[in-house]
């Protein structure tokens, strides 16, 4: 399907966003195999060249404002108008759920019958119930992953994401972010004096500062939009700065104050956002678009829902009983775990995540399963025609 020629503009525009996704997802892996080959967490008891991979939480921070950009990019350019908010809400759910519960599935049944994330953790039923609906930051359960977590904030967000966009047409962006800024703040200064508040952080409600402050930084897109801001420059500053003050703070007052550190940087992660959507840095642009860091970021989200259990065979079964933890483990664990995942990510999302982005309904989905099963049939290799556009494009837009 050829889109018009603003259409056209607004994909050029979001080039190099699937890379981003995927570089941060690969980071999250990395940052697992860390954790399992150095215990000990948050105590930086590795080589300093391997620092920053103690920092995966920061991964989630890009996640939750690429998020919140990538869902407001094309209401940006339509005067911040959604359209039907069940609509809008039927299709997050179509494209997240079928992924994620069949990873709660193969997470549960990993951790019950050959090794937990966690020593002495094991998932139960009422952890299927709890994580399945999605209030895990709500109910307790032992977890049978620990990327979860951020899922069932995610999903929290879609809910408000369309009073975010009535409030950024009728107040403006400065307000908008003004009050959700002194709403989160608040609920942590006050979190020690009132109990509902300290049960709140809880859900990590500096997220809902990122995720506005993404969907703010897609106005980049709008018609009439400033093109001259310096964001490369606002990025490369404000990462330098987040760097700068993590490594001052050191690893365990740096996790243990996760919010404000959040909050710093979704700045320079919006900025980073902005820049990319008008396509600067181009070399940067080029770089993410490259056919290896698209195809990464088409089963990003697979690879963020199932490395974990992964990660936690080879290190648990393959690797700890035979290697000391430090270096060696870190190093035989990621040369192992990288080209599995991968590799089975990408089987997972043609089978749970593909299918459902590519056809919006179960009618579509079941319409293109039986005209595969048709062709095979009929001895015919190529997909219809009318599926090729689909089948080709990537997973750059959220909608």
């Amino acid at each position: 399907m050829t889109g018009t020629e603003p259409e056209k503009t607004a994909r050029a525009r979001l080039s190099g966003l699937d890379g981003l996704r995927g570089i941060a997802a690969l980071f999250v892996v990395l940052h697992h195999c860390r954790l399992f080959a150095y215990p000990g967490f948050p105590v930086d008891n590795g080589p300093p060249w391997l620092s920053p991979l103690l920092y995966g939480h920061l991964a989630v921070v890009v996640f939750i404002v690429l998020s919140g950009f990538s869902l407001a990019a094309a209401p940006a350019q339509r005067d911040w108008r959604l359209g039907r908010v069940r609509t809008f809400l039927r299709r997050r759910a179509w494209r997240i759920l079928p992924a994620y519960w069949a990873a709660l599935l193969l997470s549960f049944l990993v951790a019950r019958f050959l090794v937990t994330e966690t020593p002495d953790v094991v998932p139960t039923g009422k952890s299927l119930l709890v994580f399945g609906f999605l209030v895990q930051d709500a109910v307790s359960a032992p977890s049978p992953n620990s990327a979860f977590w951020s899922i069932a904030v995610e999903a929290q967000l879609y809910l408000v994401f369309p009073l975010l966009l009535v409030l950024r047409r009728h107040v403006g962006a400065i307000t908008l972010m003004v009050c959700v800024c002194t709403g989160v703040i608040l609920i942590r200064l006050l979190s020690g004096q009132v109990p509902v508040f300290a049960s709140l952080l809880h859900a990590t409600p500096e997220f809902a500062v990122l995720f506005t402050l993404g969907a703010v930084a897609a106005g980049v897109l709008a018609p009439g939009a400033r093109h001259r801001v310096p964001w490369p420059w606002l990025a490369l500053g404000g990462g330098v700065g987040i760097a700068g003050l993590i490594a001052v703070l050191g690893s365990v007052r740096t996790v243990s104050n996760y919010f404000w550190i959040d909050l710093l940087a979704a700045f320079p992660t919006a900025a980073l956002l902005a820049g990319l959507a008008q396509g600067r840095p181009r070399g940067l642009v080029r770089l993410l678009d490259t056919a290896p860091l698209r195809a990464l970021g088409s089963c990003s989200y697979s690879l963020y829902l199932v490395h974990v259990p992964i990660v936690a065979v080879v290190s648990r079964l393959l690797i700890g009983p035979h290697v000391p933890a430090g270096l060696p483990a870190f190093l035989l664990t990621t040369v192992i775990v990288l080209p599995v995942a991968l590799v089975f990510a990408r089987g997972f999302a043609a089978v749970f995540e593909l299918p459902f982005q590519r056809h919006r309904s179960a009618a579509a989905l079941l319409a293109a399963a039986r005209a595969s099963l048709s062709q095979r049939g009929s001895g015919t290799g190529a997909p219809p025609a009318n599926t090729l556009p689909d089948a080709m494009r990537t997973s750059n837009s959220e909608g």
